[in-house]
């Protein structure tokens, strides 16, 4: 498939489900019909609110006597999608 920019070649990538065209000349992205919206949906549960953190229990076990609370999310979706 060829760019419809630069007539570069294509090549496509799965990621979470989404087909992903770039090119290998220009770095431009381009999705099919549908895949902005599965995209931004994906962004929102990503963003969403954590789940409530489970009831306290014995701390043996837990690391220096305490509870792990989770990290926080900073890295963007797009940088999830190409992540290796």
């Amino acid at each position: 498939m060829q760019c419809p920019k630069c007539r570069g070649n294509m090549r496509t990538y799965e990621r979470n489900g989404v087909h992903i065209e770039q090119c290998d000349n220009c770095r431009g992205i381009f999705l099919d019909y549908g895949e902005l919206e599965t995209l931004t949906r994906m962004e929102s549960q990503y963003h969403a609110a954590p789940p409530p953190p489970p009831a306290p229990g014995p701390a043996w076990g837990a690391p220096h006597g305490g509870y792990h609370h989770g990290h926080h999310r900073q890295r963007s979706w797009v940088g999830m999608l190409f992540s290796t």
